[in-house]
């Protein structure tokens, strides 16, 4: 095998420049001097007899050579870091950082809990949870920026081959009324009877959105013909416009556990309908998967879920 023509430092130095775009940010992401940092790259282009960069006044801009080179940097100081992460796995859970991602609903009421759990039993990890749209949480899983994620919108396809994508429950979505609202009287409602409410729905471009839209036309309902008080951004924003009397809206009955034991509002069923959507489990299916990640997926994960994807809704038997 012939020699390398470079090194780990000479790599993790050509990425930092890369990514903070000059070589004095670079040197101070690496707590190294600026010098040193030009010298390293002067040696790899020596090395490689060709440049890696076009020096303009105000950004280090990658040449062809650069650009081929940084796309085998990342692969390569990636396998680097799961074979430490590898290493101190043998080290049982004594210590260690664990990054879980979540789609926005799942991320706010589901993980903290599950977090917790998992916390209790192992307080030396350390756990970052992410919160962002399914779109960006799959692509951090799919980078291995993130070691699991638990996401209820659709995945981006060019990611399907490289994502372990795992059925792992279902979230029920409710419709709930204010308890002074006439159908509130009524454990369920036709479906001619949604033309006649108000509602306070999320954004058109929500997911969960898309969702109960579909669900609702599948079911023979145009919701083309619904009254839409208002639209809201958030979920904690339309529970408390339901609840002070403003409308109905459709949300997440993961969402909503503390509002219904203390009767802020009214859970309303539609005869013949139910509004479901399955949340995914993502993993890499590429890299390695450290003990936290492992535990966390088998000891806690796994008690809320079972093969055929287990019903969120809290009214639900265990």
């Amino acid at each position: 095998m012939p020699d390398l023509p470079f090194t780990l430092d000479q790599l993790r130095i050509l990425r930092a420049i890369s990514t903070e775009g000059s070589f004095k940010k670079a040197a101070e992401k690496l707590y190294i001097s600026q010098p040193a940092v030009s010298l390293q790259i002067q040696n790899l282009e020596r090395q490689l007899n060709k440049p890696l960069f076009y020096r303009e006044k105000r950004r280090a801009r990658l040449t062809e050579t650069g650009q081929l080179l940084i796309k085998y940097c990342d692969r390569i100081l990636g396998l680097c870091e799961e074979t430490c992460l590898a290493l101190d796995d043998l080290e049982t859970l004594k210590s260690g950082v664990l990054i879980i991602g979540a789609s926005q609903t799942t991320g706010t009421y589901l993980m903290p809990r599950l977090i917790g759990l998992f916390r209790h039993k192992y307080p030396q990890i350390e756990v970052e949870l992410q919160v962002h749209s399914t779109r960006k949480i799959s692509w951090g899983v799919g980078n291995g920026n993130i070691d699991l994620a638990v996401v209820g919108g659709e995945i981006p396809k060019e990611l399907k081959n490289n994502l372990k994508i795992i059925s792992y429950a279902e979230d029920e979505l409710a419709l709930i009324l204010p308890l002074n609202h006439p159908f509130a009287a009524y454990e369920y409602i036709q479906k001619e009877d949604l033309y006649q409410l108000r509602f306070i729905a999320l954004n058109p471009q929500s997911t969960i959105r898309n969702v109960i839209e579909n669900t609702l036309t599948q079911n023979g309902i145009d919701t083309s013909y619904f009254k839409i008080e208002m639209e809201l951004n958030s979920i904690e924003a339309i529970k408390n416009a339901v609840h002070s009397g403003l409308g109905a809206a459709f949300v997440s009955v993961s969402a909503i556990t503390k509002e219904l034991e203390l009767d802020m509002f009214h859970w309303t069923k539609i005869e013949g309908v139910q509004i479901k959507r399955t949340l995914y489990m993502l993993l890499n299916s590429k890299r390695y998967q450290s003990n936290a990640t492992k535990n966390f997926k088998e000891e806690i994960l796994e008690m809320f879920s079972n093969p055929k994807a287990k019903s969120l809704n809290p009214n639900d038997k265990k």
